[in-house]
């Protein structure tokens, strides 16, 4: 499967889960200059910026693991974007990061609610 078809497949697998727990979907593959965020989403009052991660095999480390300072600095520098651009919202916000590892069949889903902060 190529590449860009496993990514999307995986944000899918991640949007549904997020869904059967309660957060509504806004958006998908937002993008800026220099980042994207996967999936912009709402859970209560509060706005939720979602990274997928997937991993087939985990012998070098889980997925959520892959979130290194510098991509959380570009999903940041995203993130701040997209306030301006849509500027009704005046909530709290998140950072949520969301495994996924496995073959697919056989995908386990591990969810990081707040998994960073902005202001850290």
């Amino acid at each position: 499967m190529h590449r860009r078809a496993i990514g999307s497949e995986a944000e899918q697998l991640a949007c549904d889960y997020l869904r059967t727990h309660g957060l509504q979907l806004l958006g998908r593959n937002f993008h800026c200059r220099g980042g994207e965020i996967d999936l912009v989403m709402q859970h209560g009052d509060s706005l939720v910026f979602v990274e997928v991660r997937y991993r087939r095999y985990t012998a070098y480390g889980r997925a959520t693991e892959t979130v290194s300072a510098h991509k959380q600095r570009r999903i940041l520098r995203c993130a701040q974007y997209y306030l301006t651009r849509h500027r009704r919202w005046n909530s709290p916000v998140r950072f949520d990061v969301v495994g996924l590892e496995g073959e697919p069949g056989q995908i386990r889903v591990e969810w990081i609610c707040d998994a960073f902060r902005a202001d850290a």
